[in-house]
């Protein structure tokens, strides 16, 4: 595991934090500005020292207040991107690779090279390359290294959405291909949705939540950055078969529950994670019949919520996991809502986007 329990004075601020995590997969580090993010990824690297407290990676301190223990940057075997690629601009992309490749080793660094795309960017300088271009260039030359430990301090801050869109995917992939703990901090939920397999909250440099990245999701932690429209559910499904007819693919949810998207996914088997906005979910007492929304499952009701005057939250279990819907009062009292009842949930406009679904082959391969 990797084993943090810090405290550091930041003006005003005390940041806190006590957390175990995984030695492999993405934790994201999420908060508003000001919150401690980057304090703490420094403190792992060795650039900024704690007051008090230790830092473990696996058997090795890195940190230890108590015991002297202050492991110099060098020494720690981190990685760091950020938010602005901070490449050499004398040096071509080869050049700028191989200052992180100590060893020199060219099996290593061909494999790093094809990870992130960048064969056809080697004899090309920093100037002529793109943003996400430049960021690539930053992970592989953090990833020759050898870390033990990668930290990546907003890496898409600083690009436009098509540059996101296209640096996305190797992220992805550095996700599914690395077996060492990966720090991403973040401000923005839907990268934090895409990549993430665990998350920490922080507030004013406390931590607030830290765990699985569905369990943080269904917290009250986040409900202050969560705009009521956009709170929903996290589901963990499998692709299906494509629908031999029309642009739909299927996605089994376990328990011979599924769900039909719109658009193709062809990779049969794979796991994906399902974004599902609470406004988008409504409930029935009886099965709809000659419905257009597609989606229709059998679900219990596990919890009822008054979160304010207007609205009504339920917690419906589904398949070992759950849904939330967002209702009036009104409603729920015309329905005679119990905990314990059996409903029909009606799921309606699922599609194959960046903000609603997303490839969780890291949580297929670690949870």
């Amino acid at each position: 595991m990797l084993n943090i329990k810090l405290e550091k004075r930041l003006g005003d601020v005390c940041l806190k934090v006590d957390a175990s995590l995984p030695l492999k997969g993405v934790t994201a580090v999420f908060g508003l500005s000001g919150a401690g993010k980057s304090s703490l990824i420094n403190m792992l690297a060795g650039l900024v020292t704690p007051d008090s407290g230790s830092i473990a990676l696996g058997q090795e301190w890195l940190f230890n207040s108590e015991q002297g223990i202050n492991l110099a940057v060098e020494k720690r075997r981190t990685g760091y991107v950020f938010q602005d690629a901070r490449l050499f601009p004398h040096y071509k992309v080869r050049g700028n690779l191989n200052y992180g490749n100590k060893d020199k080793d060219p099996v290593h660094f061909d494999r790093i090279v094809a990870l992130l795309g960048l064969e056809s960017l080697l004899e090309r300088y920093p100037a002529t390359l793109s943003g996400g271009e430049k960021q690539r260039v930053a992970m592989g030359r953090a990833l020759l290294s050898r870390p033990r430990l990668l930290l990546l301090d907003e890496p898409l801050a600083s690009l436009d959405a098509p540059r996101k869109r296209e640096l996305l995917p190797y992220l992805q992939a550095l996700a599914e291909h690395l077996a060492i703990p990966i720090i991403y901090v973040s401000h923005s939920l839907d990268e934090i949705l895409q990549l993430a397999d665990r998350l920490l909250v922080l507030e004013r440099g406390q931590q607030v939540a830290c765990g699985p990245l569905q369990q943080v999701w269904d917290s009250q932690a986040l409900r202050p950055w969560v705009e009521a429209p956009a709170q929903g559910s996290l589901l963990l499904a499998e692709i299906g078969e494509v629908h031999p007819e029309y642009n739909m693919t299927r996605l089994r949810l376990g328990d011979n529950a599924e769900l039909w998207v719109s658009g193709r996914l062809t990779n049969v088997g794979d796991s994906v994670r399902v974004r599902v906005h609470s406004q988008q979910v409504s409930v029935c007492l009886q099965r709809p019949e000659g419905s257009s929304i597609r989606n229709i499952l059998a679900v219990t009701l596990a919890e009822i919520r008054q979160q304010d005057e207007d609205r009504v939250r339920l917690k419906l279990a589904l398949a070992g996991t759950h849904l939330w819907a967002n209702i009036t009062p009104w409603a729920r009292d015309e329905l005679g809502l119990t905990v314990g009842q059996t409903l029909f949930a009606q799921i309606k406009g699922l599609s194959i986007g960046a903000e609603d679904i997303a490839p969780a082959h890291l949580l297929k391969r670690f949870s």
